[in-house]
């Protein structure tokens, strides 16, 4: 895997832009030794077509990588590809021509997809007098003026002399040290610009890292097809290594996977953290504002590597805020830069930033515009509370990696941080405000049911959850001091049971069959025939007594009143560490065995007693 055009280095990643036959390639060459045409055609005919790569260690220990792209108009879509995984231009005019309609059109790619930095290179100089160098320069600072390299440097050079490159690699040198760090703890994603099979070993994908690392010897997945595969290998810089980080150009070698089920437009990550989407709300930049549509219109949609169809629906009057329908899903991410393209005739009429890659379906446009404009506006924080707030239930913190593009832990801080919202059992946003309109609900459901069933203790837990997931119904229940939760019962607070006469009568007679008793428990339906001839009411009444503690259910059909139990738990206390057997139990306890195995069972799970073998010892 060492073809040199498919490595990177650790370092800045430096694309050209300009006009056909202006000498990027030349000028690339006579930096780096390498010939980024690779193909038969481009070298037939004298022009790139498709991206070149190479790459160039300086004298001060900085490396380079440079993204070569084609000048011709036919292969916009290319150069496009190439742009996106660029930290900084060269602005590359040929002094003997001055400025022509592409050195125009990549010029307004790179500052539609908000490049911050670069060079303005004058090839041919050797080709020039002092007066045309001079006017070149101009024209191309009258191009720049506004805009991010309005005081970028002006540098002549030959490809053919070496004059100029020297200073070139001073500045280059300069912009690679003041560089600002990718996302290295960010989710890893890798548009992939060229997937091609290497002999002895295999697939091989390359593509400039935007953010994250990559491992070798992880599972990776290919959006959009969702395909995994597994990382054989690395290459940086021609170099392998262990792990790719964020800013790099990278060599991915792939098993599990052949090269031709992956195309220009994929995008490689980490497996189920991303989905793509074909429905995505954006903020859009024009260049003219008579290009911009009143009405659903078709354009070119370029983000990262990929390029597909896209039906425009404008947000608002001047379309500064739209809908975008693909014809192909995308993986975008909140705050992604992409290009609009006129497809006839081809031309180049806008930008925008992701605002969001999966924005709800049933609002009015109106609505649309709104949130699309407090989204683009807001910072993290205000995106985590906004989407939390927009959902019935709050939002699961998986979905939210997924539609804000941030690592869970990131969200987990964040949310952690905030005073208005709460993490329930680890995987539930929620906004404490959405937790105290369901304490109110809950409140008002528990008195309708108190008024309902006066002599009950309180509701069962699962009624009382009213619909809710049991993590997020127990988010409302715990550290709420309006209620009492014991066992499967909540009842508010201050609830009380209140019984008739007749209810209490009942209540004593039921309790005082069973403490009499002892270790020789009565059928439960022989005692509540007796104490009420209502089989409904006098069931409840004996729950009444289980759920207050005053019985204990061993099985369905053997309850003992718990002082029973108690005074078994105290006897067993003064054997602690002793082991005996069933029959000795028995003995103690004067029951059958059909009563003395379900008791025996009971203590083990109470961790009064433990099973050894076919005794028992007390713990």
């Amino acid at each position: 895997m060492s073809d040199s055009n498919m490595n990177g280095p650790a370092g800045l990643v430096v694309g050209t832009a300009g006009h056909i036959d202006h000498g990027k390639t030349a000028l690339i060459r006579a930096l780096t030794g390498i010939d980024t045409d690779r193909l038969a055609e481009e070298k037939r005919r004298g022009i790139s077509i498709d991206l070149g790569f190479a790459h160039l260690t300086l004298a001060t220990g900085e490396r380079i990588s440079f993204i070569d792209v084609p000048g011709h108009e036919r292969f916009i879509r290319n150069m496009l590809a190439g742009a996106s995984g660029i930290e900084a231009v060269l602005l590359i005019v040929a002094a003997d021509e001055s400025v022509k309609p592409q050195t125009r059109e990549h010029f307004d790619i790179c500052r539609l997809l908000s490049l911050r930095r670069g060079l303005i290179i004058l090839t041919k100089a050797d080709l020039v007098t002092p007066e045309k160098l001079v006017q070149t320069k101009d024209d191309v600072r009258r191009l720049c003026q506004g805009s991010f390299l309005a005081g970028a440097p002006v540098l002549p050079v030959s490809a053919v002399t070496g004059e100029g490159l020297g200073e070139l690699k001073q500045e280059l040198a300069h912009l690679a040290g003041n560089r600002t760090q990718r996302d290295h703890q960010g989710l890893a994603r890798l548009p992939i610009d060229r997937s091609f099979a290497l002999k002895g070993f295999g697939t091989v994908v390359t593509g400039t890292l935007w953010s994250g690392i990559l491992h070798a010897g992880e599972t990776v997945q290919i959006h959009p097809t969702q395909r995994e595969a597994r990382i054989r290998g690395l290459q940086v810089h021609g170099q392998s290594v262990e792990l790719a980080m964020a800013g790099q150009r990278t060599a991915v070698n792939l098993a599990g996977i052949d090269h031709s089920e992956i195309k220009r437009g994929f995008v490689l990550t980490h497996p189920q953290l991303l989905e793509t989407s074909s429905t995505l709300d954006a903020e859009i930049n024009w260049l003219d504002d008579s290009e911009t549509p009143g009405k659903r219109e078709d354009f070119l949609f370029h983000l990262g590597t990929s390029e597909v169809t896209a039906k425009l629906k404008p947000l608002d009057h001047d379309a500064s805020f739209a809908r975008l329908h693909l014809s192909e899903g995308v993986l975008a991410l909140p705050g992604d830069r992409f290009v609009l393209r006129k497809p006839s005739p081809a031309q180049t009429v806008a930008g925008g930033t992701i605002t969001d890659a999966f924005p709800p379906r049933r609002l009015s446009r109106a609505k649309t515009a709104a949130r699309v404009t407090l989204l683009a506006r807001t910072s993290l924080d205000g995106r985590i509370e906004m989407l939390v707030s927009e959902s019935p239930n709050g939002r699961l913190l998986q979905n939210l990696v997924k539609v804000i593009g941030a690592p869970e832990a990131v969200l987990r801080s964040a949310v952690q941080q905030n005073p208005r919202l709460l993490l329930a059992g680890g995987t539930h946003i929620l906004a404490h405000e959405w937790v105290r309109q369901r304490r109110e609900k809950l409140i008002a459901w528990l008195k309708i049911f108190h008024a309902d069933h006066p002599a009950a203790p309180g509701a069962p837990v699962a009624q009382a959850r009213l619909g809710l997931d049991p993590s997020l119904a127990n988010a409302v229940f715990e550290d709420f001091s309006g209620v009492r939760v014991q066992g499967d019962v909540i009842a508010l607070a201050n609830h009380r049971a209140q019984f008739s006469d007749l209810d209490q009568q009942a209540l004593r007679k039921i309790e005082q069959a069973f403490r009499q008793a002892g270790y020789q428990p009565p059928l439960p339906n022989e005692v509540l025939q007796r104490a009420n001839p209502d089989a409904k009411k006098a069931r409840g009444l004996l729950e009444t007594l289980i759920r207050t503690r005053r019985l204990v259910r061993i099985s369905d059909d053997l309850i003992f009143h718990a002082e029973t139990i108690e005074h078994l738990r105290k006897s067993l206390a003064a054997r602690k560490g002793s082991r005996f057997s069933v029959p000795e139990f028995k003995n103690w306890t004067n029951i059958s065995r059909k009563y003395a195995i379900p008791l025996l069972e009971y203590l083990d799970h109470q961790r009064v007693t433990r099973r050894d073998g076919d005794g028992r010892i007390v713990l």
